[in-house]
């Protein structure tokens, strides 16, 4: 048993299947707002005001404002995430990752990268 679409319908299935294809790539390549409040999921304190309002140090697109910065979720231990970010931005005096904060010997380890 074959399936086949009348003529008249074989362009807009190609149409639609078109659309289709490209929704779903754009949905998911499509950077979601890492450093919005509600869904930040690493947040820092700096030890000084950040010279960029942005950076991207690991694959993690950091939002900085003063002393504040806040990103999405990333691949990486947050130990390493955080070492990444002190090289991009320059030390830190807090850091959490989904809300738990890394110990005062993961920090010191972290800002001595």
């Amino acid at each position: 048993m074959t399936l086949a679409l009348p003529r008249s319908a074989k362009p807009l299935a190609a149409i639609a299947a078109f659309a289709w294809t490209a929704l779903s790539i754009g949905a998911a390549v499509m950077p979601a707002p890492a450093y919005a409040a509600e869904g930040a999921y690493y947040r820092a304190e700096l030890a000084a005001p950040a010279a960029k309002t942005s950076a991207i140090s690991g694959g993690v697109a950091w939002k900085c404002a003063e002393t504040e910065c806040a990103a999405g979720k990333g691949t990486s231990r947050p130990a390493i995430v955080c070492a990444r970010l002190v090289k991009a931005v320059g030390p830190v005096n807090t850091f959490t990752a989904g809300g738990k904060a890394l110990d005062a010997e993961d920090l010191a380890r972290c800002n001595a990268r």
